[in-house]
């Protein structure tokens, strides 16, 4: 996706962003951090983008990857906005009819009356042959 003439780049990314580069031949990726650092373009390059949290609103993290030429000329610039979605499962561990996501007893299942812990009903049967 590098424009023609580019020799090298650099990565600016927001701070919920992490960025691995995998270079060609290299079986370990190194982090990329938002520095300004400028890489050798090669084919097989690859950058890879990843959040660990989710985000307060959409699109509210960035990766933007600047192309230079010849000479450290400026080319073009490529970005990416990014939003991190939380995916919970989340249950009424306590059985008081309230689905809390951080209950203690998420993590255990205790049987009877004054038990906790999710319940859960699986249809085995084949609906559809």
């Amino acid at each position: 996706a590098a424009p023609v003439g580019a020799v090298s780049f650099g990565v600016k990314h927001s701070e919920g962003v992490s960025v691995d580069l995998v270079s060609r031949g290299r079986e370990e990726a190194e982090p990329v951090p938002s520095t300004g650092m400028r890489w050798p373009l090669h084919e097989g390059t690859i950058l890879r983008f990843s959040m660990s949290q989710a985000s307060s609103e959409v699109n509210d993290n960035k990766v933007t990857v600047s192309f230079y030429g010849e000479e450290g000329k400026p080319i073009t610039q490529a970005g990416v906005f990014l939003t991190g979605i939380g995916i919970s499962l989340d249950v009424d561990a306590d059985r008081d009819g309230v689905v809390e996501r951080n209950s203690p007893n998420k993590a255990s299942w205790t049987w009877g009356p004054e038990g906790h812990g999710a319940i859960l009903l699986v249809s085995c049967d084949k609906t559809i042959p």
